[in-house]
């Protein structure tokens, strides 16, 4: 399992990376918003004061977390750069494993 601020993380990332590369090119995408379906499990230890941490389930690992607790989120963010009063711009080829 992966925790949900790393997902998080890496899609900012990658969109980061879509940005810089817009730089100059004379076709852009606005980017929107970002909707985002996630399978979590959700973890809480016993301590007092104990925080609940979400865990982002790996595709084929659902199954067995159903027994943890087992959870469908949905999640939309819009992303804004910092500063700026415009969405950013994306462009780029998509990888092999991207569409």
């Amino acid at each position: 399992m992966i925790e949900l601020t790393s997902v998080i993380r890496d899609l900012r990332e990658e969109l980061g990376r879509a940005v810089a590369a817009a730089e100059g090119e004379a076709l852009r995408f606005e980017l929107g918003p970002i909707e985002l379906e996630l399978s979590v499990a959700l973890e809480r230890s016993g301590q007092a004061g104990a925080k609940v941490r979400f865990w982002v389930v790996e595709s084929g690992a659902e199954a067995a977390v159903s027994a943890v607790s087992a959870q469908r989120i949905s999640l939309a963010l819009q992303p804004a750069l910092a500063g700026a009063d415009t969405p950013p711009f994306i462009s780029g080829r998509a990888d092999a494993h991207e569409q």
